[in-house]
């Protein structure tokens, strides 16, 4: 059930998850559960609402957005913020699902996708999709510091994170310095919680990279550009070639 509806782009496996299991999807009349199977010619609501589903397209579509500074990833602001999703194209059927987020405070790329089912897997740990950063950082790393980001530390209750690589960009002296930092996953705030951990401060964060897509140089912030087929399908290929379009 829950893939279908992802399929569809009606939201991600893990969102549609939740709203089985809070009872808000029925199919056929009868209250869903998880593991239930279905099809699209199946009576499927949603909130009581009929949901129209067809069968997946072959080829999910992709864009990548410059986030900037101060945009929320969310769909509604109760406060009546800028959100990521005023900026996006209309689509015909579903709707766009964010691959992961960047906190109010941070920049750069994001991916968004109208396949709930690619949206899965560009996120889900166990495909150690690569993030890159670039972070300005307050105080001084030693190399104590550095070798315990690439061991792992606690950022949390029993939670720990590392970073694959962490690479110093520019000068090495001064209050602030700037570092190439790379995650293979992409819980909430870690960059930032990381470097907390070894009594530092991120001053600005930039995702430049997600996988195979690079934030292009040129792309403005607020601007979006939609991924050719051949580069989607070198987004789902583990350790594709990078991919600079825009």
């Amino acid at each position: 059930m829950q893939k279908l509806l992802a399929a569809a782009g009606l939201g991600s496996r893990r969102e549609i998850e939740g709203w089985i299991a809070a009872g808000r999807v029925a199919v056929r009349g009868q209250p869903a559960r998880l593991g239930d199977r279905a099809t699209p010619r199946d009576s499927i609501t949603i909130d009581g609402t009929p949901v129209r589903l067809s069968v997946a397209s072959a080829q999910p579509r992709v864009i990548a957005y410059h986030k900037p500074e101060g945009e929320l990833v969310t769909r509604n602001d109760p406060e009546g913020r800028l959100t990521v999703f005023s900026r996006l194209p209309p689509l015909r059927q579903g709707r766009w699902i964010s691959v992961g987020r960047l906190d109010l405070n941070s920049s750069g790329l994001l991916l968004f996708t109208d396949s709930g089912e690619l949206a899965n897997r560009l996120m889900h740990p166990r495909h150690g999709v690569e993030r890159l950063y670039l972070a300005r950082v307050q105080g001084e790393l030693t190399g104590d510091a550095l070798g315990r980001l690439l061991a792992g530390v606690p950022i949390g209750d029993e939670e720990s994170g590392r970073f694959e690589k962490i690479e110093p960009v520019g000068k090495t002296s001064g209050a602030n310095r700037w570092y190439r930092v790379t995650l293979r996953e992409g819980r909430n705030r870690e960059v930032r919680r990381l470097f907390e951990a070894v009594d530092c401060r991120v001053g600005r964060l930039r995702r430049i990279r997600f996988g195979s897509v690079d934030l292009p140089r040129d792309l403005p912030p607020g601007r979006w550009f939609e991924l050719k087929p051949a580069e989607v399908r070198a987004l789902t290929r583990p350790e594709a070639p990078r991919t600079l379009s825009g």
